[in-house]
């Protein structure tokens, strides 16, 4: 098993001063409003992409989850950049960052830590695990048994650890960023439902265009671009951009327009488990984030239908004959958004 932290970024130290921040003004220059999102989400996104190249949407999707104040699964085969993505998102924020290798030994306690005795003050002492970090990256995350993954669950959904009866909270902004195996492949548990529904998207990198797997040859072949990235913004930073998100405008007829996609999942005969409410509200707060990256201070059904397969295909179960017939939920998903009546935008 393998725990690592990138470096001192557990406080901000030591890289600090090289972070650009907005001139004038308080809470660092943030007048609370889309310059200020657009301005810095830019920075992230192409620091991002110095790293993780000819995946534009890739990207995208994790800056929203990231604003979206989520948690981003990346699901693909080895050797995609899944693990590149996770680290360069990570890198370009200037906040806390623990790295955790799950492997088929690790223990809850090496994620969530552990009471050890201090023989000196003759006392329990709680020594915090990685998950007390802005943004924890998980590695190959179902190569853990399920009891391992089981102690993100907490962590997730309540932003607390609760360890020998006390529960510690964790500081914002918190994102779990994991990646995974498809499960056919050898050495993989699938993970369980309720672990999936606390993801707010699942996003798969894909092969690369042989232009962009030429330029990457270029980027990669002397040095490893992750060396060289720095941070381009604050913790405080992205939590300013994530009080700006919370107050993007969501029409009614939009928010029944979700709540009616959601609901035509759970009624699906091809689907054996639909989408649950938890996942109603995380397609509106990541549509919420995608319309402020489009410099747009209201969601339209447009971000509704672009998010749903990524925000909702991996929490739905297909029958065993539509997994017989290979239907996919994805296919499901946009046979939905295809049939559902597209509302007024701002009714």
């Amino acid at each position: 098993m393998s725990v690592g932290m990138h470096g001192d970024r557990s406080t901000g130290a030591g890289r600090a001063a090289s972070v650009p921040r907005p001139a004038g003004g308080s809470r660092g220059g943030f007048s609370g409003g889309l310059d200020d999102l657009a301005r810095v989400s830019g920075r992230i996104r192409d620091a991002v992409e110095t790293v993780v190249e000819g995946k534009p949407r890739a990207v995208r999707l994790a800056l929203t989850v990231l604003l979206a104040e989520g948690h981003l699964l990346i699901e693909d085969v080895p050797g995609v950049g899944k693990t590149m993505l996770a680290k360069a998102l990570a890198r370009s924020v200037d906040c806390s960052v623990r790295r955790v290798q799950f492997t088929p030994d690790l223990l809850p306690s090496d994620i969530t830590g552990v009471s050890a005795y201090n023989q000196e003050l003759r006392e329990f002492e709680f020594k915090p695990g990685p998950v007390f970090a802005n943004i924890v990256v998980g590695d190959e995350i179902n190569r853990a048994s399920p009891k391992t993954q089981s102690a993100l669950l907490e962590c997730m959904e309540e932003r607390q650890v609760t360890v020998d009866g006390t529960t510690y909270p964790l500081e914002r902004p918190f994102m779990v960023i994991a990646t995974q195996n498809p499960v056919e492949m050898e050495g993989t548990y699938p993970l369980p439902e309720a672990q999936r529904d606390r993801f707010t998207a699942r996003i798969s990198m894909g092969y690369p265009d042989p232009s962009a797997e030429l330029e990457m040859l270029d980027a990669h072949g002397e040095a490893n671009p992750l060396d060289d990235l720095e941070p381009v913004a604050h913790a405080s930073d992205v939590r300013d951009l994530i009080e700006v998100v919370r107050r993007q405008h969501v029409a009614e007829s939009v928010r029944q327009y979700a709540i009616d996609l959601v609901t035509a999942t759970r009624n699906h005969p091809e689907l054996r488990l639909g989408a649950s409410p938890r996942a109603t509200l995380h397609l509106v707060r990541a549509a919420r984030a995608y319309a402020a990256l489009d410099d747009r201070d209201y969601v339209l059904p447009d971000d509704i239908q672009e998010l749903a397969v990524p925000v909702l295909a991996h929490r739905l179960l297909p029958t065993a004959e539509a997994q017989v017939e290979r239907r996919r939920p994805e296919h499901v998903l946009t046979e939905l958004v295809h049939r559902l009546p597209v509302p007024s935008p701002r009714g």
